[in-house]
């Protein structure tokens, strides 16, 4: 099961045509406003999911129960049953629109736990959250050992980014895939993101870009782990959008088969 990010560029887009099993979008791009694509993507058979970016759990502002309040709203008209947000902060008093890093240490995990519990509470459901790139951090603890004291001590689920932990390896020589998935609870990964990054010569890094075709061996743990555990799979592509043929292209790589 392949999905895609729904993108403002793929409005006039025959969606009847995309090789999508089913779409994700930012539910802050769809509170009080005309969600007559969704409907329409939703009365087709493709279920929506929802992938916040304002959030912000790694943030110093209280959360915000209007937002949340109008989530849930959207949650209940698009009888959708799931809803993300990044392990990462976004800004406090003005959304900065981009990713901090949280650092790794057994203080945050309490913190940002707190936090999700929170969230939960108000919505009435478990959410996920999404591991992220991050170019700098400090902490006392490794990635995905902070990933996974935050979702048991919330008690929630994992939207399982693969091509973050291959971008994070490059850049930090952290653990690579084989590494961190061996130390992550699959029970608890409610499904997978996939996605192209660049290297940036100003920086000496590399981008997590989504603007590039997946790289082959994030396409195959991807695949790998929906071969064993049924996890669903979605392409991101957020920065030089290709065409409908190219995308369903991509979206077919993501539902072949490989040989174990």
């Amino acid at each position: 099961m392949a999905g895609l990010g729904y993108r403002a560029e793929m409005a006039a887009w025959d969606m009847s045509a995309v090789d999508a099993d089913f779409f994700e979008v930012a539910p802050e791009n769809w509170i009080r406003r005309d969600r007559s694509p969704l409907y329409a993507l939703r009365d087709a058979g493709r279920e929506i999911k929802l992938h916040g970016v304002s959030l912000s759990l790694g943030g110093q502002a209280p959360i915000q129960p209007a937002f949340l309040y109008a989530l849930r709203e959207l949650i209940t008209d698009l009888g959708t049953q799931h809803y993300s947000d990044h392990l990462a902060a976004s800004g406090d008093a003005h959304q900065l629109y981009d990713l901090f890093p949280i650092p790794f240490t057994s203080s945050e995990v309490t913190r940002i736990s707190d936090r999700i519990k929170q969230v939960q509470d108000i919505l009435g459901m478990p959410m996920a959250v999404e591991n992220t790139t991050y170019y700098t951090n400090i902490g006392e603890m490794s990635e995905v050992e902070f990933l996974m004291q935050v979702v048991e001590q919330a008690d929630c689920q994992i939207l399982l980014d693969i091509n973050n932990i291959a971008v994070n390896h490059k850049n930090h020589h952290a653990s690579d895939l084989p590494q961190f998935l061996a130390q992550v609870d699959m029970q608890r990964v409610s499904y997978m993101h996939v996605a192209g990054h660049e290297f940036d010569e100003r920086f000496g890094l590399y981008i997590d870009t989504h603007s590039q075709p997946v790289e082959p061996s994030t396409r195959h743990v991807a695949l790998d782990l929906h071969q064993k555990h049924a996890i669903p799979i979605l392409l991101e592509w957020d920065h030089d959008l290709p065409g409908l043929h190219d995308i369903n292209q991509e979206l077919a790589c993501l539902k072949t088969s490989i040989s174990t």
